[in-house]
């Protein structure tokens, strides 16, 4: 049995290789930041300590700060102070920003590596450019494309 990159899909392998670098270093990057602001969260909620914010330990912090930058958000833990909170909410604007960015490299590499591309061969009946390499009738007005490529 051949392997899916050894198959039609080889694409997708060739693509997933080309994002696992940036993948990597992507999740340095948010294992460092989260170290950094978990254990800066715990330092501040310590400092103005109040009986049940949940900050007993710097994991503690850094389970917190996972929880809030992939905006699952369970709410068992919860900073009490202004300081915490203005670092709470800098933390959940930063993880839409680390969630939505990767999603959509990732998903322009895996585009680009399927192949296709656009042709620049205008429509015959209205001019329009921009359609797909294999197209054989125009996207706009239905007209048959001239020297369109088999599928």
């Amino acid at each position: 049995m051949r392997s899916p990159c050894e198959s039609g899909y080889h694409w997708i392998c060739r693509g997933v290789t080309r994002a696992c670098e940036f993948v990597h270093c992507r999740l340095l990057s948010v294992g460092t930041i989260v170290l950094v602001i978990g254990s800066a969260m715990y330092l501040i909620e310590i400092e103005g300590y109040i009986d049940g914010s949940g900050f007993t330990s710097i994991p503690q912090g850094v389970y917190w700060a996972i929880v809030t930058m992939t905006t699952v958000g369970y709410g068992d833990i919860a900073p009490q102070t202004t300081l915490g909170k203005t670092l709470a909410s800098f933390v959940m604007i930063l993880g839409y920003g680390i969630i939505a960015a990767p999603t959509g490299i990732v998903t322009a590499e895996l585009t680009s590596r399927r192949g296709g591309g656009v042709s620049t061969q205008a429509c015959p009946g209205c001019g329009t450019t921009d359609h797909a390499i294999n197209a054989r009738f125009c996207k706009h007005c239905g007209e048959m494309m001239h020297n369109h490529h088999s599928a």
